[in-house]
């Protein structure tokens, strides 16, 4: 409890964890596809509830980055300490009319020892874990074969100022599943931009993990606007979808000048848009990409390339009311203006 004439700062950072459709390209996804075990339907988007995501089987695992100081009447923080943990989910196979929920296994949790700066402390944890079930697969490295499933984790940080601000970012996870990172309000605030399941699969064990001595870095990207959040989720949904198309780094997906309508759905992976060789911004998942040629005439006004591999959907710009594609120009002009 804070002591007299002293005031106590919370702060909260959360990431969870899950499976999307797209995230797994390769033998195993025949478990998936057969009904034997399922993806995940993407969480919401605000007002986030653990507890209840985990009773509905809605996530892989949870990162609750719980976190308080106290400062005294003079402004000096005088104490610090963390709450909060991580939270396991599970995985449900169903074979041959039968159905068995293995409870996924959690490492446990890393809390660093705070980090004292000029007027703030930043804290950093790392939750994760390996599911229940066996998956016996060859490995780059010895022994060359491994029983147990790979790892899964993600590293958030939380910094609290003196005067209560806080500041958060995921700076480590696993290269699957997809993770999204919520604030404080519990609103998105931000997503992993690349799953690639195959290197995790074949690495992800060991000390090339955080419970060894090797972390993966995060790459992470803003969020996508309400509307494209909103779109993206009804043509994923109904029967508009297009077949997903993969690209390597570097691809121009898109050419400044060419002619062409299509709408871009990015699904996994980083695209930068470019004009006459000025690199404007870069997109993430959800991102909705291409709107301006076919509201200007048929003839792309900037180049979209492939900042990592990518899965993209390509998706007839008919499919879409014009308002709703001003509403995304609008606002891709607004961001490249801002982020450059």
């Amino acid at each position: 409890m804070p002591t007299e004439n002293s005031t106590r700062y919370e702060g909260l950072v959360t990431s969870v964890s899950w499976i999307p459709t797209e995230a797994i390209d390769s033998a195993q996804r025949v478990a998936f596809d057969a009904g034997i075990t399922h993806y995940d339907a993407p969480p919401p988007s605000e007002g986030i509830d653990l507890v209840e995501l985990q009773k509905t089987d809605r996530f892989r695992f949870a990162n609750e980055l719980r976190a308080w100081i106290e400062v005294d009447g003079s402004g000096r923080i005088t104490s610090c300490g963390y709450s909060g943990g991580g939270m396991m989910g599970s995985t449900t196979v169903s074979l041959a009319g039968l159905r068995h929920k293995f409870q996924a296994v959690q490492l446990p949790d890393i809390q660093r020892p705070p980090e004292r700066g000029d007027g703030s402390v930043r804290f950093v944890q790392t939750v994760g874990g390996r599911t229940g079930i066996p998956a016996p697969r060859r490995v780059r490295r010895k022994p060359y074969i491994q029983w147990r499933a790979p790892l899964v984790w993600t590293t958030l940080s939380l910094t609290i100022h003196s005067d209560g601000r806080t500041e958060h970012g995921m700076t480590g996870a696993s290269r699957f599943p997809r993770h999204w990172v919520y604030d404080a309000n519990g609103s998105l605030s931000h997503k992993s931009g690349l799953t690639d399941f195959k290197d995790w699969y074949q690495k992800s064990f060991g000390r090339h993990t955080p419970w060894g001595d090797e972390e993966s870095e995060a790459l992470v990207t803003a969020v996508e606007s309400a509307l494209e959040h909103s779109l993206s989720f009804q043509l994923m949904q109904g029967a508009h979808r297009s077949k997903i198309l993969k690209f390597p780094a570097g691809t121009v997906i898109f050419e400044q000048g060419e002619q062409g309508t299509a709408v871009m759905l990015v699904l996994d992976g980083v695209v930068r848009v470019e004009r006459d060789g000025e690199r404007l911004a870069e997109y993430g998942p959800g991102a909705i990409l291409g709107e301006r040629a076919h509201l200007e005439g048929g003839t792309r006004t900037s180049s979209n390339v492939a900042v990592t591999s990518c899965k993209v959907a390509m998706i007839d710009a008919e499919t879409f009311e014009r308002s709703h594609l001003e509403e995304l120009s609008e606002g891709h002009r607004r961001e490249d203006q801002a982020r450059y």
